[in-house]
C-alpha cells in the first residue's frame, strides 16, 4: 500500500522539476512511511511513498523494466502476480524482484493496456511508456484504491489524494455546486466528479491514456452484470459461495508483515476472521470498536466470535469527545465527507496499527448480498404499491405534504411519489425538497436542472438489468461503495499508514454472486439470506440472526448532551463561510428542532459540521 502522483507536462521543453514531485510526495507520507523514491526525465516527474508490504528489501519504485523504457507507480496489491509471473518467466520476461508491481511492468510490455484484465486485486497506478510518449493510469474493478488527476490545455497532475493536485495548481480550486448538492443529498461526492470543478476521479474499472501532445482516453474495462442462474440448488450456491471466499481469504492473507482483521460483530467481518482462521497456523489478531451506548454496541458479538476462533483480541471504546478531531478528519478526506463512521473508523485503524501493518475488512458484503435495511423496505414498497406512477406521483406526493418533516411516514410517502422503478435513487440525507430551502436561493436556481438525484435516476432508468433488486445494489455499488465505504476506509486507514483489504471485493467473488438469483439475497423479509446461509457452519447463530447495526456513531445522544454546546457555537452563534452558500435561518431551524426533541436530524447536523469545519479550513 502506497501513495501515488506525477505530472506531465505537454510541452516537450517544459521541465517537471524535483521540487514539485517531492512536495506532492511529501503530502501524502502518511501513505507510505518506509520509503519514497522518484522519476523525472524532461516533461515527465513520477513520485511514489511506500508503505512495505511484499519482498521488504526490494520494493522500490518507480520501478523500471530492463532498458528503462518502463515506469511505474502502484498502490496497492496484485493477489495472482505469483501465477502471472510463472507466466510471464515463461514468455521470456525477466524479473529483477519479487513484488508484485514488476509482474504490472511485464504484462504491459506483453498486452499494452489490457493487462489490467489479467489483474486480480486493488489498485491505481500509472506507467510512463517512454518510447511512445505516453502515460498509461488504471483504477482496480471496485474502486479500492483512489486515483485523482487535473487536466488542462498544458498539464496532466494526478495523485493519490487531492491534497498532491492542490500543491500544483497554484490557486483555491473553485467549488463545484453541482457536487456540493451531491454532498448534501448523499454526504460525499459522486462518480468522476470532487467538491473542485477541476479535479477528477479516475472511475472504477476504467483506464486513461494521454499520448504525446495530450490527446486523451479514458476506457471502462470491466462492468458486473446479473446474469441469474436458477439450475443450481440453495445447497450447490452455498458451497459455491464457501469455496470461492475461502480461496480469496487466503490470497488477502499473503504478506510479509504482520496480518490481522478489522472484527464489528456483523456477519461480513466475522465471516473473514473464520475462514482467516481456518488458514492461519497462529491466532488471528482482531479489532474492534464499542461505544459506551448500548444500542450502538457490537462487542459482545466480537467477543463471542473471538473466542470461538481463539484470536488475539483488541478493544477500545470512542467516546464523545472524539469530535474534536474534525479538523483532521477534514484534512484527510480533502473534501466534504458526511459519514460519521470515519471517526471510529479511524480509531479502529489506530488501534490497529500498533500491532499490525495489514488488516483483512468485511466490506462490501452488504452491497453483494442485499444487506441493508433499505433495499428490503424499497422492494416492499415497490411491490405492494399497484398504482401508475402519474397516480402514484399525486396521491403520494399530496398526502407527503400533509405529514409533517420527521413525522412516521414522511419518507415512504416521499419515494412513494417518485417513479417506480427509480425510487430509491432519492434516498438521501437531505431531500430535494429540503435543499430547495437549505441553499440560498440564488444558489439553488443553478442547481434546481440537474440536482444530486438525475444521475441516479439515469443509472436505474438505462439499467440493462430488469431486476430491481440489483439495480439497486449496482447503483451503490459505484457510488455509495466506492464513494462512500471505501473512501472511507482507505483515508482513515492510510492516515495510519495501515493497509485494508477486502476479500468480499474480489471481482471472481463478486462475478459470482451477480449470478444468484436475487430472491436467495432477500428471501422474504431476510437479508444476505444464501450468505448467512453459506456461512452458517463457520459462525455461531447469534451473529447469523442478530439485527443489523452498521458500524454507525451515537450522533444523536452526542450532539443533545455532550456534543450540544459545540454544535451550537458552529452552527448557531456564528455567521462563518457556511452561510455564504446555505440560509442561517433553515440551519437554525433544523439544529432547534433537533435540539428540542422534536426531530432526529443527527445525520444533517454532521454533514453541516463537516461542511462548515472544510469551508473554514479553505479560509485559512
Amino acid at each position: 500500500m502506497c501513495g501515488i502522483c506525477g505530472k506531465l507536462h505537454f510541452d516537450l521543453g517544459q521541465p517537471v522539476f524535483h521540487d514539485d514531485i517531492h512536495e506532492m510526495t511529501k503530502l501524502i507520507e502518511h501513505r507510505g512511511p518506509d520509503d519514497s523514491g522518484y522519476y523525472l526525465k524532461g516533461n515527465i516527474g513520477l513520485g511514489f511513498r511506500r508503505l512495505s508490504i511484499i519482498d521488504l528489501d526490494n520494493g522500490h519504485q518507480p520501478l523500471s523494466n530492463e532498458d528503462g523504457t518502463i515506469w511505474i507507480v502502484f498502490n496497492g496489491e496484485i493477489y495472482n502476480h505469483l501465477s502471472l509471473r510463472q507466466m510471464l518467466i515463461g514468455k521470456g520476461h525477466k524479473f529483477k524482484t519479487k513484488t508484485d508491481t514488476e509482474t504490472i511492468v511485464h504484462l504491459f510490455e506483453e498486452y499494452g493496456n489490457e493487462c489490467v484484465k489479467h489483474l486480480r486485486g486493488m489498485f491505481a497506478f500509472a506507467i510512463w511508456d517512454e518510447k511512445n510518449k505516453r502515460l498509461f493510469c488504471a483504477r482496480d474493478r471496485f474502486g479500492i484504491k483512489p486515483f485523482f488527476y487535473f487536466l488542462d490545455n498544458d498539464r496532466f497532475i494526478f495523485g493519490s489524494e487531492i491534497k498532491c493536485i492542490l500543491s500544483q495548481i497554484n490557486s483555491s480550486s473553485t467549488i463545484s455546486l453541482s457536487m456540493l448538492d451531491q454532498y448534501l443529498a448523499f454526504g460525499y461526492s459522486s462518480e468522476e466528479d470532487t467538491i473542485y470543478q477541476n479535479i477528477r476521479k479516475l472511475k472504477p474499472a476504467h483506464t486513461l491514456e494521454i499520448q504525446n501532445g495530450g490527446r486523451f482516453k479514458i476506457n471502462r474495462y470491466w462492468d458486473i452484470h446479473y446474469r441469474p442462474d436458477y439450475s443450481k440448488t440453495e445447497d450447490e450456491w452455498c458451497k459455491l459461495l464457501d469455496d470461492k471466499l475461502s480461496e480469496s481469504v487466503k490470497a488477502h492473507m499473503i504478506s510479509d508483515v504482520p496480518l490481522g482483521a478489522f472484527l464489528s460483530g456483523g456477519i461480513d467481518s466475522s465471516a473473514m476472521v473464520a475462514l482467516m482462521s481456518k488458514h492461519s497456523n497462529l491466532p488471528v489478531k482482531t479489532f474492534s470498536i464499542g461505544f459506551k451506548e448500548a444500542e450502538f454496541n457490537e462487542l459482545k458479538y466480537a467477543r463471542e466470535l473471538a473466542s470461538k476462533y481463539q484470536t488475539e483480541h483488541h478493544e477500545q471504546i470512542v467516546e464523545p469527545e472524539s469530535v474534536s478531531m474534525l479538523p483532521n478528519l477534514v484534512d484527510m478526506y480533502d473534501e466534504p465527507f458526511a459519514d460519521a463512521s470515519a471517526i471510529p473508523t479511524y480509531f479502529v485503524s489506530k488501534f490497529a496499527r500498533e500491532f499490525v501493518t495489514v488488516v483483512l475488512s468485511g466490506d462490501g458484503g452488504d452491497e453483494l448480498f442485499v444487506g441493508y435495511n433499505k433495499y428490503q423496505r424499497m422492494n416492499n414498497m415497490r411491490k405492494y404499491n399497484v398504482l401508475p406512477d402519474s397516480v402514484s406521483r399525486h396521491f403520494w406526493g399530496g398526502l407527503n405534504k400533509m405529514i409533517p418533516n420527521g413525522a412516521k411516514g414522511k419518507g415512504a410517502t416521499y419515494y412513494l411519489s417518485k417513479p417506480k422503478n427509480s425510487f430509491p435513487a432519492f434516498h438521501s440525507i437531505w431531500q430535494q425538497a429540503e435543499r430547495k430551502k437549505l441553499f440560498k436561493k440564488e444558489l439553488w436556481e443553478n442547481i434546481k436542472e440537474s440536482p444530486a438525484e438525475t444521475r441516479r435516476i439515469e443509472c436505474f432508468i438505462n439499467s440493462e438489468s430488469s431486476d430491481f433488486l440489483f439495480n439497486m445494489q449496482k447503483m451503490d455499488m459505484q457510488r455509495y461503495m466506492v464513494d462512500g465505504i471505501l473512501t472511507k476506509v482507505d483515508r482513515a486507514s492510510m492516515q495510519n499508514s495501515l493497509e485494508v483489504r477486502v476479500p468480499l471485493l474480489d471481482h471472481e467473488f463478486a462475478e459470482l454472486t451477480a449470478l444468484i438469483p436475487s430472491e436467495l439475497k432477500l428471501k422474504g423479509n431476510i437479508k444476505k439470506y444464501i450468505f448467512k446461509r453459506a456461512m452458517k457452519d463457520h459462525l455461531p447463530q447469534s451473529i447469523i440472526s442478530h439485527k443489523k447495526q452498521g458500524f454507525s456513531v451515537p450522533l444523536k445522544s452526542w450532539f443533545k448532551e455532550d456534543l450540544k454546546e459545540y454544535v451550537n457555537d458552529r452552527l448557531i452563534s456564528t455567521n462563518g463561510p457556511l452561510y455564504d452558500y446555505l440560509e442561517p435561518a433553515y440551519v437554525r431551524k433544523v439544529v432547534n428542532e433537533h435540539h428540542g426533541g422534536m426531530r432526529d436530524f443527527n445525520d444533517k447536523i454532521w454533514s453541516l459540521l463537516f461542511l462548515d469545519q472544510w469551508l473554514s479550513s479553505r479560509n485559512e
